[in-house]
């Protein structure tokens, strides 16, 4: 979800005049001057029953009555969606902004259809910024707890979750959530360690 939104948007970002960018980077970059806890709150806060997003739906006649939006797995991924999105967005600009745009138009000259252009040239020179973005989205996402606490209440339940719960009062279990962080910890540097021996690779 966040690489089918925040490909489209670092292109659009990219591709504006020299002067508009800067502006266009700085509203991506806003909610991060806000701490994740209150992020999150104001969405649950967005999202609830009786808040401003069924307000609208309710009121502009698209539903008859307010949608059960929190306490759900969609709440989560939107939360984690709307915290994490401009981790993808930024790596992919920055990819998308080094590439050489004359490559795609003389693949337009040779008759090459827009996909083909996308698929063949554009997405493979930007690929770097893509697999950066990736992870820099999947390993704060793994270990997430807020989101799923805030807004999935207790049916929904995350590894980050299971952590946190292991240290709290004298109801947890140290010794597990010990063991269950160097789990987490092993498995995220595992995917970073292949992400650069690919990536060592693809540079040869």
């Amino acid at each position: 979800m966040s690489l089918a939104i925040g490909f489209p948007t670092a292109y659009f970002i990219a591709t504006r005049p020299e002067k508009e960018r800067a502006i266009w980077v700085f509203l991506v970059t806003i909610p991060y001057w806000v701490n994740l806890l209150i992020r999150t709150v104001s969405m649950k806060f967005l999202l609830r029953d009786q808040g401003p997003l069924n307000d609208l739906l309710v009121g502009s006649g698209l539903l008859s009555e307010p949608l059960a939006i929190v306490n759900t797995n969609f709440a989560v991924q939107l939360g984690l969606f709307y915290s994490y999105l401009p981790f993808m967005v930024l790596p992919i600009y920055a990819a998308v902004e080094r590439y050489n745009f004359a490559l795609s138009e003389a693949a337009a000259d040779l008759y090459a259809t827009r996909w083909t252009v996308l698929r063949r040239i554009l997405l493979p020179s930007v690929k770097p910024g893509i697999v950066a973005g990736c992870i820099l989205v999947f390993v704060p996402s793994l270990g997430s707890f807020l989101a799923p606490d805030l807004l999935g209440g207790a049916k929904n339940f995350m590894i980050g979750s299971l952590i946190e719960e292991q240290f709290k009062g004298n109801a947890g279990n140290w010794p597990f959530g010990a063991a269950a962080s160097m789990i987490l910890l092993t498995l995220v540097m595992v995917i970073l360690l292949i992400s650069a021996r690919q990536q060592a690779k693809g540079e040869k």
